[in-house]
């Protein structure tokens, strides 16, 4: 067929077009996208070529420049779903890290809520787990509140579940003072003695030994109660208690 006089113009207008469209794929960052843009480019050239050679209608270069807009288009579309699916990806990924962070976080306050804490009582240092501690401090509140008796069975409880706790000379000294305030003064003697036998340098010892005398005086053994001040003064001359048994001392003869 013969080329007419828009046939030049035409081809002219398609290599424009194709090259513009290669600029707009250099936006792309996938190298698999740039290859396809350059072979159809390369396919446009050919056809055009072709017409030159062949006399070819210049339709046959607007069907070829249309499929090569067709298939930009599609890959387009295809290259905005692919960025939309890592863009969901990396959300994902990130919901992923922060859900375990904060499960580490949960974990670990989760932990220290078991983990031994150091305490400081009657100038004893020592590690108490946080429910010893609890219970401690909650026994020595009701002792505060004036409620002798059920002070008891809370410090006689404490005892009993952390017979190795640290805090054990300072309850027994507590529950003892609970049951001489309830006027039961055997056990409060046995837990007065229990101090003197396995804490002899514990802060509380001394008035363990006052409150023993005091324990004896009130059930009437004097004899008894004047050996305790004694033992006393031989045992603490320099604590507070030691002059406090002086003045019990010269009250019993």
């Amino acid at each position: 067929m013969i080329l007419t006089r828009r046939t030049p113009r035409l081809i002219a207008l398609a290599a424009l077009w194709a090259c513009a469209t290669a600029s707009q794929a250099a936006l792309f960052e996938d190298a698999d996208a740039r290859r396809a843009i350059l072979e159809l480019r390369q396919r446009v050239d050919q056809v055009t070529q072709g017409s030159n050679q062949n006399g070819e209608d210049t339709s046959q270069v607007r069907r070829s420049l249309l499929d090569f807009q067709s298939q930009m288009e599609s890959m387009r579309a295809e290259m905005n779903k692919l960025r939309g699916e890592n863009e969901t990806l990396r959300r994902e990924v990130a919901d992923l890290k922060r859900g375990q962070t904060d499960l580490a976080k949960g974990m670990e306050a989760r932990l220290q809520q078991f983990e031994p804490v150091a305490v400081t009582v009657d100038g004893q240092e020592f590690k108490a787990d946080p429910a010893e501690k609890r219970d401690f401090e909650a026994a020595l509140g009701v002792f505060r509140s004036g409620k002798f008796a059920d002070a008891a069975s809370a410090f006689s409880g404490f005892v009993q579940r952390y017979p190795k706790s640290g805090y054990v000379p300072s309850a027994r000294f507590w529950l003892g003072n609970a049951y001489y305030a309830t006027r039961d003064y055997k056990p409060a003697i046995s837990n007065f003695q229990q101090i003197l036998a396995t804490a002899p340098q514990h802060m509380r010892a001394p008035d363990s030994a006052l409150s023993i005398a005091n324990c004896q005086i009130e059930l009437k053994d004097t004899k008894a109660a004047r050996k305790t001040l004694e033992d006393l003064l031989k045992a603490y001359p320099e604590s507070d208690a030691a002059n406090a048994a002086k003045e019990r001392l010269s009250k019993l003869k």
